[in-house]
């Protein structure tokens, strides 16, 4: 289930305040091949396990967050760090 547009226009990284925008599909494939490989982490440190159905990326590009049946999870601990993932991802 996508995440509603009108919801979409409010949220904001809950760390930076920054607006988010949902993730392109290919970055996301590109973002789950790195989840698959067991090379992508949390905020808190812990691996990221299963692939993620739909994501939000803050609009500079540093934190990824998952939307879960169209829910989006923005908690910072759950937030996913982009630096580490800039050379398999590219410009985000």
């Amino acid at each position: 289930m996508p995440i509603d547009k009108n919801l979409l226009e409010i949220l904001c990284c809950p760390v930076t305040k920054v607006p988010v925008k949902v993730l392109p599909k290919p970055k996301l494939n590109a973002l789950n091949e790195r989840i698959a490989a067991g090379e992508v982490k949390r905020v808190s440190g812990e691996t990221v396990e299963a692939p993620l159905e739909e994501a939000l990326i803050t609009e500079n590009g540093t934190t990824i967050y998952r939307v879960d049946d169209g829910i989006p999870v923005m908690l910072e601990e759950e937030g996913i760090p982009t630096a580490p993932l800039r050379d398999q991802l590219g410009e985000l």
